[in-house]
């Protein structure tokens, strides 16, 4: 073999070492990996079937689901209250929770006549099971002034006030007068209607409801 050739033999030389090498490193990695390992599990099967049941896989138990927590209010979100007083039509009412107090007064009808709305806390938030009341407004003749010097207390508080007019009067003012509720301030406009009025103050006690002692008192304090 002459000089020249001898570098390109030690490089095939240097090649084949190098391809030798990788070559055993290839084979030992496959023998590694071809060595015995556990089977991989199959989902939803068992690895090994257990003793007496012929051999048959049983599939492995549903996870069981996340629980759920569900949270809400047992009255649905609503509260129960109570109106009464001068409204127009008292009774129990149903609101959605967080209503206010005049919330439940227009579901009443509103105020009537004389209501004294500045007793009641409009703005209110409601709570279950609350009496609302509206109260009238005290008569202005309840306010007045002190009695003048030499007059006694009673005569000052049995000054009457302006006489109601019967055939003039309407629910609201028919209310407002002693021992007369709406009932009764609705009959006397039935009657009124029925008879075409009243022609003497004394024909209140043929109204049904009012009898002799309520007649006499609010004899002084109507006219017609």
């Amino acid at each position: 073999m002459s000089d020249i050739d001898r570098p390109r033999l030690v490089l095939y030389v240097a090649l084949g070492a190098v391809i030798c090498f990788l070559g055993a490193r290839y084979l030992a990695q496959q023998a590694r990996g071809a060595g015995p390992a556990a089977a991989p599990a199959v989902a939803g099967v068992r690895a090994a079937p257990p003793a007496g049941t012929g051999g048959r896989p049983e599939p492995a138990p549903a996870p069981a689901p996340a629980a759920t927590v569900s949270i809400g209010r047992a009255d649905g979100g609503r509260v129960t209250v109570h109106v009464a007083g001068a409204v127009r039509r008292p009774g129990v009412y149903r609101l959605s929770a967080g209503a206010r107090v005049n919330d439940a007064l227009r579901r009443a009808g509103g105020p009537r006549r004389g209501a004294d709305l500045d007793a009641v806390n409009l703005a209110a938030r409601l709570e279950d099971g609350r009496q609302i009341l509206v109260p009238l407004r005290a008569p202005a003749s309840a306010a007045g002034a002190p009695a003048p010097p030499g007059s006694g207390a009673a005569a000052t508080a049995s000054a009457p006030a302006a006489p109601v007019n019967l055939n003039t009067a309407t629910l609201e003012q028919l209310d407002t007068l002693d021992g007369v509720g709406p009932g009764i301030a609705q009959r006397i406009l039935d009657y009124r209607a029925l008879h075409g009025g009243f022609g003497r103050v004394e024909e209140l006690g043929e109204v049904p409801g009012i009898g002799a002692k309520r007649l006499a008192t609010l004899t002084p304090l109507v006219t017609v």
